[in-house]
């Protein structure tokens, strides 16, 4: 046989082995074409019904998180109206205010100095002086004194309702009138009730009528017998003013109303649109960054709407004290905005980590391998876990359900959270998490521990 007439060598098999293996791989090989197709066309297929549930879970989402501002304010409205300790912790910082103080000394030295007829007052001197022999023209000379006197009596009542004002009487007043008269804050808010606090004519006023009684009584202990003639004067003290007063009190009469069904509302609207969405995890993370872009826009509105209330107020209205009620108004709005933001951005963080991405992965496995380092130095040292072990292993996910469970009720029946509760109820949790790992041996503790079998 020449050269020319010999075959070529027959193509190498890719498979190899005997005959059986080669057909089971081959058989291995065609099932995994054929799952790849049907992934193919089971996309392909489902497309159009995963965009609209992605669709229908970003409006669920969008909606969900601007239902939260009004949640927010709603809360907050109900609250005052409802809570009289909150109302109290309100309002109670504005005794001590500089400017509400310089404020209420301003109104109540007018409506003294208006009951105070300084004319009779001179008169009557100039009657006493004539009738103790004093010389004709002395006594003329004092029917023209009506100008210092009348400056010196301002000085008098003024300096008297500042020392009233500035101690713990007016604290003490103030306090215990505003906790009498809870239903007033139903008048500043909502337009309905009545008391102490009142709004009227875009006007938010105060009755100061205590507090010129006080003033009143010191001055006749001073020796101005022309105080004792001042009779119970009930005026008011405006220290918000503004024509849109009106209209927000009606905004809020409806956010009152509904103050205790809009959080529900949102968190159904939330938990609808993450469940409806094709990747969960990822909508937990977009719903969380919603609610905390929410938030930061509600403060800056806050903010702003402050600026622009002021500018706005009208001629002759203190600022100084206007500002410091609708500090002491939106104080405890402010806390609750950085508690839900807070709660949020920890949320988003939460649902990332325990996700597929190079960083989340790293940052478990970082901490997973610090903690069994800790681990085994523990058991070098002596520690058994043993039936602990086993335990957290056999039923960590439950232990971890457990864990977000218990925080969860204590965020939610917590009366008003700041942020500083929720971030240690978030410590707290990372802990949990922390212990019931260093706590979990893994399959491994199944069985007999290192040196407790036979040798």
């Amino acid at each position: 046989m020449t050269g020319s007439d010999a075959s070529p060598p027959p193509p190498e098999d890719p498979y190899g082995g005997s005959a059986e293996e080669v057909r089971l791989a081959r058989q291995a090989d065609e099932l995994r074409e054929l799952r790849l197709r049907l992934g193919e066309l089971e996309k392909s297929r489902h497309a159009p019904k995963h965009r609209m549930r992605a669709l229908g879970s970003v409006v669920l989402i969008v909606v969900a998180s601007l239902l939260s501002l009004l949640a927010v304010v709603a809360v907050w409205a109900n609250s005052i109206v409802r809570d009289t300790d909150r109302y109290v912790a309100t309002v109670g910082p504005l005794a001590s205010d500089p400017d509400v103080q310089q404020a209420v000394t301003t109104r109540v030295t007018d409506v003294v100095l208006r009951q105070i007829d300084v004319d009779a007052l001179v008169a009557e001197l100039s009657r006493a002086a004539s009738q103790k022999g004093v010389p004709p023209r002395a006594a003329g000379l004092i029917k023209n004194l009506s100008g210092p006197i009348d400056s010196g009596l301002k000085e008098l009542v003024s300096s008297t309702v500042m020392r009233v004002v500035s101690g713990p009487a007016f604290e003490k007043i103030w306090t215990n009138a505003n906790r009498r008269a809870h239903s007033a804050v139903d008048k500043a808010l909502t337009g309905s009730g009545g008391g102490a606090v009142q709004v009227k004519n875009g006007q938010v006023a105060i009755d100061v009528a205590p507090v010129v009684a006080q003033v009143k009584q010191r001055l006749v202990d001073s020796g101005l017998a022309a105080a004792a003639k001042i009779p119970d004067v009930h005026t008011d003290f405006v220290v918000v003013e503004g024509k849109d007063v009106g209209k927000i009190k009606s905004y809020l009469r409806v956010l009152q109303i509904v103050g205790n069904w809009l959080p529900v509302i949102v968190v159904l609207i939330a938990a609808a649109g993450v469940f409806l969405a094709v990747h969960r995890r990822r909508a937990l993370i977009g719903a969380a960054i919603g609610v905390f872009l929410a938030m930061v826009l509600l403060g800056v509105v806050l903010a702003v709407f402050r600026a622009v209330y002021l500018d706005h107020l009208p001629p002759g209205a203190n600022a100084g004290a206007a500002g410091a009620v609708y500090d002491a108004l939106v104080r405890f709005l402010r806390s609750s905005i950085r508690a839900l933001g807070a709660l949020a951005l920890v949320t988003a963080l939460g649902a990332f980590l325990v996700g597929p991405s190079r960083p989340a992965v790293f940052v478990r496995h970082f901490c997973g391998k610090g903690i069994g380092a800790g681990r085994d130095v523990a058991a070098s040292a002596g520690l058994r876990l043993g039936a602990v072990g086993r335990y957290v292993h056999r039923f960590k996910g439950w232990i971890g359900a457990a864990i977000l469970a218990v925080a969860a009720i204590v965020l939610f029946t917590w009366s008003y959270p700041t942020m500083a509760v929720v971030l240690w109820t978030a410590v707290i949790v990372l802990a949990s998490f922390a212990l019931r790992e260093f706590l979990d041996t893994g399959p491994a503790s199944d069985t007999p521990e290192r040196g407790t079998g036979p040798a």
